[in-house]
């Protein structure tokens, strides 16, 4: 149960790591006030009701575009780098005599032999106990 437990801990760290230091950018594509297209890691295509301007030699129409582009840019973590420069003298002591300490907690504890594990029990021709009772009358 604790392996289970230290592996499932282990991966939702690195997945949170992973996604921590990610950046990704969401394009979104309107049309009026009405989100139209959304788009992750890639352009929106939009609607395709771009206003073109009207343009002849006599006069020139120009529309104001009703479609506009958004894009949401989400950066991730740049600063995981762990330097050791700045790690003080009690916080490499604490770090040192934890790892040792964790890594002798789950050492077991050396058996002795024992002399007596080869040989085996007499054969109990009478009981002997019996032999030596005595009783009050």
């Amino acid at each position: 149960m604790k392996t289970i437990f230290h592996k499932i801990a282990a991966l939702s760290m690195a997945i949170v790591v992973l996604f921590s230091t990610m950046s990704f950018a969401i394009d979104m594509h309107y049309c009026g006030d009405t989100l139209v297209e959304t788009a992750i890691f890639q352009k929106a295509v939009g609607c395709e009701m771009d206003m073109n301007s009207l343009s002849t030699k006599e006069c020139s129409v120009t529309e104001k575009n009703c479609c506009e582009n958004e894009q949401l840019v989400v950066d991730g973590q740049d600063n995981l780098q762990f330097s050791a420069d700045k790690v003080s003298f009690n916080q490499l002591l604490f770090i040192a005599s934890f790892v040792f300490t964790y890594n002798t907690r789950f050492k077991g504890i050396e058996e002795k032999p024992r002399p007596y594990e080869k040989y085996t029990a007499p054969l109990v021709v009478k009981e002997i106990f019996k032999l030596d009772e005595t009783y009050l009358i």
